[in-house]
């Protein structure tokens, strides 16, 4: 492989799994738990790291570059290296939902003995179990289970990687108020070709497994191509099309959802502007389809928008937008599930040890039925018939804070704040909660 081609796919597979990553959302019915979230890790293979640092797109290394790659690995052998990374997290809640119209108090536990194992430069697995125990007897001590298996390599001039993963959870959810048993099966595929200096072609495949206990279950193949033009090494343009089939099935007593498929088309512009400033913008549209009779087809704009900001050392800031749209697996009477959030973060260090991040966001879901009904005569004329669109919204606002630091190299602490208020449409579903937390890991 030449310089310049080797140069691109670094440069270009870091635009391309950000939004990867994003296109995947848009496929899945993702479950908002009402606990706060650990930090995020990412489980990259060292080949993607190394490419992420180098990468001229990046004004915010990803979390994996911060670690010290001069510690010693005292779980290394041969080419197999074993990471563990055990995490404690102590929360009080002011207001967990435990059924509609019902909200706790609860001391939440959550221990995680998690591990990584490198399987050489291009390989990495990782399983995380999570024992979750509540001091309130209105919700039932939990085991989760978390796992991911990535992968990624290069042949010639082109660049692939494959992940899989699976999680089990028994937390308490936004949609369902109430603690809900969910499975996901998530398997996603792709590759980067470069057609000559300036274009590209990329792809990307995934294969989503939903089952939602007593709600429904929800199987989606989506695929999504697009075709990339480099003005320069800092300005990347794409066009993209793909669409996906969703098979439904009902998990309650209640008649499930028809199958649907959707058609997509979006386009992109990934621009660092100066070595402090970054923009990453897509958007398009999406049609999706009720495969039944009796119901309107849906067409709905999608966008993702993300915007990092450097000003200082130290200082980063970022903000998010995104429009995204799922078969609705937690509303069961709904088709789809249309989710907006905008979110700003700020992340600042703090007497060279502490690093505080501050956040503010919104999110609105909202529930639609698409399902064609008979209108009443008078006043319409007989036989008429409407839609009837949305039959639920929620507006949810939050503020979180962390102030953490690093201790003996490889071990973090932290103390956590974030405050939820749900206001939903439908009576039973809008709550309001504090949540005061502490947190300590180790990572190798």
């Amino acid at each position: 492989m030449n310089p310049n081609t080797r140069t691109f796919l670094t440069r270009f597979r870091g635009s391309v799994l950000l939004v990867t990553g994003a296109l995947a959302a848009w496929h899945v019915s993702g479950a908002q738990s009402v606990l706060m979230a650990p930090p995020p890790s990412l489980i990259q293979p060292t080949s993607v790291q190394e490419d992420s640092t180098n990468n001229d797109m990046a004004v915010f290394l990803p979390a994996y570059d911060m670690t010290d790659s001069s510690l010693p690995q005292p779980l290394r052998f041969g080419p197999v290296t074993f990471r563990p990374h055990p995490y404690y997290h102590f929360l009080y809640d002011t207001g967990i939902k435990s059924g509609t119209n019902a909200s706790q108090r609860s001391i939440v536990q959550e221990f995680s003995p998690g591990m990584t194992v490198d399987l050489g430069r291009h390989w990495t697995l990782d399983y995380t179990p999570t024992l979750r125990f509540y001091s309130n007897r209105a919700f039932r001590n939990s085991v989760d289970h978390s796992a991911i298996l990535t992968g990624a390599t290069r042949y010639e001039d082109w660049a692939f990687h494959l992940s899989q993963s699976f999680s089990q959870s028994d937390s308490t959810l936004l949609e369902t108020a109430t603690q809900t048993k969910q499975q996901n099966y998530d398997t996603e595929f792709g590759g980067t070709r470069i057609l000559s200096e300036k274009l590209s072609l990329d792809f990307g495949g995934s294969q989503v497994f939903n089952y939602v206990s007593g709600f429904q279950n929800s199987r989606t193949w989506s695929t999504m191509e697009w075709l990339n033009y480099e003005y320069n090494k800092r300005l990347i343009f794409g066009v993209g099309a793909g669409g996906g089939y969703v098979n439904i099935e009902s998990d309650s007593a209640l008649p499930g959802n028809p199958d649907q498929s959707y058609e997509q088309m979006s386009a992109r512009v990934h621009w660092r502007a100066t070595d402090k400033l970054g923009f990453l913008l897509t958007g398009g549209f999406q049609e999706r389809e009720i495969l039944a009779s009796g119901y309107d087809n849906q067409l709905n704009p999608t966008f993702e928008a993300t915007i990092e900001y450097a000003p200082f050392d130290h200082t980063t800031i970022s903000l998010n937008g995104s429009r995204s749209v799922s078969p609705s697996d937690y509303v069961a009477n709904a088709q789809s599930q249309a989710t907006t959030s905008v979110t700003l973060q700020l992340c600042q260090r703090i007497l060279e040890d502490y690093s505080l991040t501050v956040g503010a966001g919104y999110t609105q879901n909202e529930y639609d039925q698409s399902q064609k009904v008979l209108l009443p005569s008078p006043p319409f004329p007989p036989g008429s018939t409407g839609v009837l669109g949305s039959i639920r919204t929620d507006d949810e606002y939050s503020f979180t804070m962390r102030l953490g630091r690093s201790f003996l190299k490889r071990g973090s602490v932290a103390v956590t704040y974030q405050y939820s208020d749900n206001i939903s449409s439908l009576t039973g579903f809008s709550y309001r909660s504090n949540q005061i937390g502490f947190e300590i890991g180790f990572a190798y």
